[in-house]
């Protein structure tokens, strides 16, 4: 499992880990892996031409110290400090020492630079930066809010048009380490390299896309960092653990009944995709409730089916409720009032009364995507998508449920709070009609099997994003795809 912790505590664990080690010891850690990593990006470094973009922090000082170490193995080092009076003095000097130099952003050498080469100019520093291979974002750490001010930003807006590899220090400069948020400008980087642990902006939009594919270097934090993260991300062989698997005396009961109230006259597609992905779920059995049962037995006849309403279907282990349902709030209530874990879904969500999920005693899963999660809030869509991380979080306190945010990274908030769980599989491809109600069908499924709502949104988040990789290959996919995809993602993550 991948986990992401909080500026706060990554900081605490720095200080707890530097007072063991000798003075500058992690910086000079975290600089040898930076380096390392630019060199495997660069292939060959000797002769290549690297520009640091380097800030008054200690993000600032990473990047000059890796820049000295390429710089001793034959690379063209240049770094642009935005404050030269406050850039890293340690840093600073072994750039030097290794042959590297440093001009202002106005191109003229800092002191202590002055027979190096003569002033480049503003226009000379960004043809450096256009013509760079390989450019160093140490701009901002960690610590950075509200993005970047005018001079930092022009450098990064031609470090975006430039030609070579930007490898931003730990996490791109402009976005904000704890939230997922980016307010203003902010570099793009191909590749972040960050230190010790994930941060949460590393794994949540929108920062995410600014942080191009993420390396993380060890330095010695985990031996310090505590238990509970913020932010965790499953990979396979979490997934595996958490998979129900029958045994020899399992029969179709034992291994949990789902009932899908779900569809509608003029949405019955939505009732059948809901059953596909339960289907393929792990229960035993899929019991159907509402007007499309005609549809749902024409493609699936291996579903029971009742048109008597949630009361009267029979005996199940968890309910999905709401895909495709239009205005029917009499299934929602019936639903909402059961004894057993609940997943409410589009058109659910809006019947839905607050008080009457906030009053339940056994689980309740919420699957909204951001439009319908604004709606809930009350607040803009732009709100939602600006701030995820943040508004999943709000959306299961308001609610007293486990909250799964669909989108380009979907989230899973447990009411309880702790660490919220953001899924890594997904693919825009997954934007298609109806795949929505796949995950919803999966998700119950795994309800109904047995496992938790934290852990039945994110493993099936996990399995549908991954189902939904399998049936694209680069193409577009209807979401009976990605359904049918779903034995093959199982397989993978069991077979490892």
């Amino acid at each position: 499992m991948r986990t992401a912790y909080s500026v706060e505590t990554v900081r605490a664990a720095e200080r707890e880990l530097m007072a063991r080690l000798p003075e500058g010891a992690l910086m000079q850690r975290a600089a040898a892996g930076l380096a390392a990593a630019c060199a495997d990006l660069l292939g060959r470094v000797y002769g290549r031409r690297v520009v640091l973009l380097v800030g008054s922090g200690d993000n600032g000082g990473d990047a000059l110290y890796a820049g000295a170490r390429l710089a001793r193995r034959g690379a063209g080092v240049t770094a642009v400090l935005l404050a030269p009076e406050r850039a890293h003095a340690g840093g600073l000097a072994a750039l030097r020492r290794a042959g590297g130099r440093a001009v202002g952003t106005d191109g003229r050498a800092v002191e202590g630079d002055r027979g190096a080469a003569g002033p480049l100019g503003a226009a000379g520093v960004e043809d450096l930066i256009a013509r760079a291979d390989l450019l160093l974002d140490g701009i901002v750490g960690i610590g950075g809010k509200g993005g970047l001010r005018p001079e930092a930003a022009r450098l990064a807006e031609v470090a975006e048009r430039a030609r070579g590899a930007v490898v931003a220090v730990d996490l791109p400069s402009g976005v904000e380490a704890d939230t997922g948020e980016v307010r203003g400008a902010a570099v793009r980087a191909d590749l972040t390299v960050t230190f010790g642990t994930h941060k949460p902006g590393l794994l949540v939009d929108p920062a995410r896309e600014y942080a191009g594919s993420v390396r993380l270097v060890d330095i010695g934090l985990s031996a310090v960092l505590p238990a509970e993260a913020e932010l965790e991300a499953l990979q396979h062989a979490d997934v595996r653990r958490l998979l129900p698997v029958p045994s020899g005396e399992s029969d179709k009961y034992r291994r949990g009944v789902v009932g899908i109230a779900a569809g509608s006259a003029r949405y019955p597609g939505a009732a059948v995709l809901a059953v596909s992905g339960a289907l393929r779920g792990g229960a035993g059995a899929v019991r159907y409730v509402g007007p499309a049962g005609d549809a749902v037995l024409a493609r699936f006849p291996e579903t029971l089916v009742s048109d008597q309403g949630p009361k009267q279907a029979g005996r199940v282990q968890a309910w999905v409720v709401g895909p495709g349902a239009g205005d029917d709030a009499s299934a929602v209530g019936e639903v909402l009032a059961s004894d057993v874990p609940v997943l409410v879904d589009a058109d659910g969500l809006r019947l839905a009364d607050r008080d009457a999920v906030r009053a339940r005693t056994a689980p309740t899963l919420m699957t909204p995507h951001a439009g319908e999660a604004a709606a809930l809030l009350g607040v803009p869509r732009e709100e939602v998508e600006a701030a995820r991380l943040a508004s999943a979080r709000e959306l299961a306190a308001r609610y007293d449920a486990t909250v799964l945010l669909k989108g380009s990274t979907t989230l899973v908030a447990d009411a309880a709070g702790g660490a919220v769980r953001v899924n890594p599989t997904g693919t825009p491809w997954l934007a298609t009609a109806g795949s929505g109600d796949v995950l919803s069908g999966l998700a119950g499924s795994l309800l109904a099997s047995g496992l938790t709502a934290l852990d039945a949104g994110s493993t099936a988040a996990y399995l549908h994003g991954l189902a939904g990789r399998f049936a694209a290959h680069g193409a577009p996919v209807g979401a009976h795809d990605v359904a049918e995809a779903l034995p093959e993602a199982w397989r993978d993550v069991t077979e490892g």
